[in-house]
């Protein structure tokens, strides 16, 4: 006949153990899978807005509008619009020739053109290669 009753009831629960451990195994992984994917989105964004530019609008009514690297702290702190790419960057050159550079971010780097010396620089003063 069949296998007794209490064999057949501790394979059942040898069984259900093995299957609650490899569930635990899988919920795990599948917690390391999520983690692993929200860290390289967020890489990916700071990557993508330490490769773009973003303007903030005037501190005050005879100001002028200020580029900023798209990670700058001070963006955030003075209204910054929307990440630009190098041709957007140039477009709002055409738009604000009086468009500053922040100071702390330092973006003439990220364009690859010298630092300004001594005054605030104007960005229609620079030819962008």
């Amino acid at each position: 006949m069949g296998m007794p009753m209490a064999r057949r009831l501790e394979k059942k629960r040898t069984l259900l153990e093995w299957l609650r451990y490899q569930a635990a195994v899988t919920e795990r992984e599948i917690h390391e899978l999520e983690s692993q994917d929200a860290e390289e989105k967020r890489c990916r964004e700071v990557a993508r807005r330490e490769r773009a530019w973003v303007v903030s609008a005037p501190r005050s009514t005879e100001g002028h509008p200020v580029l900023h690297r798209g990670n700058c702290g001070l963006r955030a702190r003075y209204g910054a619009g929307e990440l630009l790419d190098l041709a957007g960057v140039v477009g709002v050159i055409e738009e604000y020739p009086d468009l500053e550079m922040c100071e702390v971010c330092a973006p003439w780097g990220s364009l690859g053109i010298d630092k300004p010396a001594g005054r605030p620089m104007r960005l229609a003063e620079v030819e962008f290669p």
